[in-house]
């Protein structure tokens, strides 16, 4: 009798274990399949947001000398004199046609909910001059780079127009401006190891979305 009470109770364990394993398993797959939805649900806001960019700019982007990247980043070459962080009048104009019709864009139903930061991105190439001290190059360049991205933010934020008026609020909890310095260069081609100079001096809108940020 003990002896099969034993066994019984063995049995029971072993039935508790096993149905414990297939919850486990449906949790997993549960978990599984909601990840593969976010992921989803996230590349079809980048490919809509892109869709949108380029319905809205195309035919732009080469008078403006920018363009815009598989990320939704909106690119400009650099327009400022060397070392200057002054905005040049030809660029004031291409703003004030190009930021408008960007936030009109953003705070479209399909976007702006999900949107967490509008960034204005300053970046320079290397070097500065005839210094030498790598630490001092790093940091005037990074001074400069965040003088340009600053005042690029302030100029956007200035002009009146009704969708900017509209939006203020939301830009003055969105707005950023960051100094990147040299830190993100372009290349030359899909070559990794030949810094475009050119280029790599420049001025960027980047959207970061909510999910972006938790990344």
């Amino acid at each position: 009798m003990e002896s099969y009470n034993m066994q019984e109770s063995d049995n029971s364990w072993i039935n508790i274990a096993d149905i414990m394993s297939a919850l486990m398993m449906i949790f997993m797959f549960i978990s599984i399949a909601f990840l593969f939805q976010i992921l989803n649900e996230k590349e079809i806001y980048k490919v809509e947001l892109n869709k949108a960019l380029h319905k809205e700019f195309d035919k732009d982007l080469h008078n403006w000398q920018a363009v815009i990247t598989e990320d939704n980043i909106m690119r400009f070459d650099s327009p400022f004199q060397t070392g200057s962080a002054k905005i040049p009048e030809n660029f004031e104009k291409i703003l004030e046609d190009f930021f408008p019709r960007y936030i009109k864009v953003l705070t479209h139903n399909k976007f702006k909910k999900e949107i967490e930061e509008v960034r204005v991105e300053g970046h320079t190439s290397y070097g500065w001059g005839s210094i030498e001290d790598k630490k001092l190059i790093y940091l005037n360049n990074m001074d400069l780079s965040q003088q340009r991205a600053s005042s690029v933010l302030a100029y956007c934020y200035s002009l009146e127009n009704p969708f900017i008026n509209q939006n203020r609020k939301w830009l003055e909890e969105n707005l950023r401006a960051n100094g990147i310095s040299f830190s993100k260069p372009l290349f030359m081609g899909k070559s990794q190891g030949i810094v475009d100079s050119d280029r790599s001096k420049r001025v960027e809108f980047k959207v970061l979305t909510k999910e972006h940020k938790k990344s």
